[in-house]
């Protein structure tokens, strides 16, 4: 799997914490070796446009599709807590 961020991606991220930022990119590298990586947490978000969600931190999520052999991450935010 290879690993693409939209420009909104991009953004979000740079807007990210330091820590954070360290944080996301730990959590990518692992989503690119195992989808199923306990910390991850990842999980369908939205089944009609095949969006899927994961864990950076218990206060931030990034969201992603994937398209064939590719993550295409679209977004990182700080999780809304329900």
């Amino acid at each position: 799997m290879i690993l693409f961020r939209t420009q909104r991606a991009r953004n979000d991220y740079l807007a990210l914490p330091t820590n954070i930022q360290r944080l996301a990119d730990k959590q990518l590298d692992l989503l690119l070796k195992d989808r199923r990586y306990p910390s991850l947490k990842a999980k369908k978000y939205d089944e009609k446009r095949g969006i899927w969600q994961a864990r950076i931190t218990q206060d931030y999520r990034f969201y992603f599709l994937i398209e064939g052999d590719t993550y295409v991450i679209i977004n990182m935010t700080k999780h809304k807590k329900q």
